[in-house]
């Protein structure tokens, strides 16, 4: 690395912060601060969205994706979720937006709170607190790496913990001081900059590699799209289960994560919002794409040329996942490998801290003393609890960074494992209450409560054989060998179906509808 490079990272990463303040202007209420007084445009909730829930994961996890895939895995299956995500949204859209944005509501679980009551209200909003810490712990791990090998560059053994806690500073400024406004632009800026920065680096490895090439990745299967062959369900991107599990996943985190619910309320308006969330997942897609082909060149730079599986251990990295930051910052020319870098480090900054302390205090805080704030109340409450939640994610990071060595799976499939202990809890809950209208508050909580429980005991117990997926039984040791378990993507709808089966079952002691079921009504275009 060179002085250049070292200055773009630097002026990028203070420059970032001051502009996402200088954007969010001065916060003068609470709902000016949560939802930004719907003065967001769809197009730019549209990349705030895409960058929210991508962003550093995808930039590096994902090429390592497609690097190590075998033939037989096929290096670009994973888009074939990307074409659940489409599918996924475009069902939230119609079903759930409506519910939301025309509603007036300051988070999603505001929803479940009119339709059974506070308890519930209470349970989701803390499961969201905590799963989204823990899914947002690895993202901040994620942008920690490339720091790390820019400063190995330099001789400097900086620890993860150090690096972290940097970033979740910086994180924290414009989120406090600019709001949702600040936070949508900012996801917006830095979406399109590390976009750009992919494309730079495609141009740079498509000039060094070799005559032959292509045919020889494509020998291997690293641009097959359609798995047909892999067990449904032990295959984490078969054809059927990426497609199915990737839909319902895709309800869950648009439907019902306040991360990605917070972005398309900023909007105030329902078509705005539809658009928005829709033409996310086309984006996604070829976001999806450009990172996978990113994959698939650093495989034919490196050892691709080879018939023997490729390693990124091989390349003397201590973790598989500082592959393309590796080729990053050693093999990038001056300049442009500060330019890239600097979009990947601010990638870190697409803050759920708004969301977080949204949550916290409309779900949760007001729910323990029976009562809404006044508006400069939940100003200075919100503030006070994005300063909380950067210190939390700042701590998720720093495990996740101390215990990353021992896993054998990408950041990127790590962050959405966590989701399935919970995200069909949460989605579950909303078509309990969309679907039943005889269930009450008492048989949502037990039902959402149990659906957890038993998704963690399907997720850590229950094993398959890996080589014909036949079911072996329960073993909580970790998977290993010929042993695998249950592929990542079926985990929401598995939670779903629990959650919609036991409260269904539960609701049938009730002769009437629940009051406060909402009457079916005509959605109102706007607001």
């Amino acid at each position: 690395m060179r002085a250049l490079d070292l200055a773009i990272i630097g002026l990028f990463l203070v420059g970032m912060p001051l502009l996402g303040v200088w954007i969010g202007g001065k916060q003068k209420s609470g709902s000016d601060y949560f939802v930004g007084e719907g003065k967001i445009s769809w197009w730019v909730a549209c990349l705030s969205v895409v960058s929210a829930e991508t962003s550093t994961l995808t930039v590096l996890s994902v090429p390592t994706v497609a690097y190590i895939a075998t033939p037989g895995e096929g290096g670009m299956t994973y888009l074939a979720l990307a074409i659940g995500y489409i599918v996924g949204r475009i069902v939230v859209s119609m079903v759930l937006l409506p519910r939301y944005v025309a509603g007036n509501l300051v988070t999603a679980y505001a929803f479940l709170g009119k339709r059974f009551g506070s308890g519930l209200q209470g349970t989701a909003s803390v499961t969201f607190l905590l799963t989204r810490t823990l899914a947002d712990g690895i993202r901040l791990f994620a942008t920690a790496i490339p720091i790390k090998v820019v400063m190995a560059a330099y001789g400097l053994n900086v620890s993860y913990w150090t690096i972290v806690v940097g970033l979740g500073i910086a994180m924290v400024l414009y989120s406090f001081f600019g709001g949702v406004r600040a936070v949508v632009w900012v996801d917006a800026i830095q979406m399109l900059w590390y976009v750009l920065g992919a494309v730079v680096v495609i141009w740079v490895i498509s000039g060094r590699l070799p005559d032959g090439w292509f045919g020889k990745a494509f020998d291997a299967n690293k641009f097959q799209i359609l798995d047909l062959s892999s067990n449904m369900l032990t295959g984490q991107y078969a054809l059927l289960t990426a497609v199915i599990g990737g839909a319902v996943l895709s309800m869950a985190s648009h439907g019902s994560d306040q991360l990605i619910v917070q972005r398309l309320q900023a909007t105030n308006d329902l078509r705005a919002a539809r658009k928005a969330l829709v033409a996310s997942g086309f984006v996604v897609f070829l976001q999806f794409a450009l990172f996978l082909f990113i994959g698939v060149l650093l495989w034919a730079l490196y050892n691709g040329l080879t018939p023997t599986k490729p390693k990124p251990e091989g390349l003397g990295l201590a973790n598989k996942d500082e592959l393309f930051a590796n080729f990053i910052v050693n093999d990038l020319p001056s300049g442009l490998s500060g330019f890239v870098i600097a979009g990947i480090l601010a990638a870190a900054l697409s803050s759920s801290l708004g969301a977080l302390a949204s949550s916290t205090v409309t779900d949760v805080y007001e729910r323990v003393i029976g009562r809404e704030l006044p508006e400069a109340q939940r100003l200075k409450h919100g503030r006070i609890w994005t300063i909380i939640w950067a210190g939390a994610l700042i701590l998720c990071a720093g495990f996740f960074a101390s215990s990353n060595k021992t896993s054998a799976d990408p950041i990127v499939v790590q962050a959405l494992g966590i989701t399935g202990y919970t995200y069909g809890a949460l989605l579950g809950a909303f078509l309990l209450g969309l679907l039943i209208k005889r269930a009450r508050q008492a048989d949502a909580i037990v039902a959402f409560v149990s659906t957890v429980v038993v998704m963690a005991f399907i997720i850590l117990g229950v094993k398959f054989n890996k080589p014909d997926g036949s079911l072996i039984g329960v073993d909580f040791s970790k998977a290993s060998g010929n042993t695998v378990a249950l592929a990542w993507p079926w985990y929401t709808l598995c939670g779903v179906v629990i959650t919609l089966v036991v409260g269904g079952l539960l609701s049938l002691r009730h002769s009437t509808p629940d009051p406060l079921a909402e009457p079916v009504s005509k959605e109102p275009e706007s607001v």
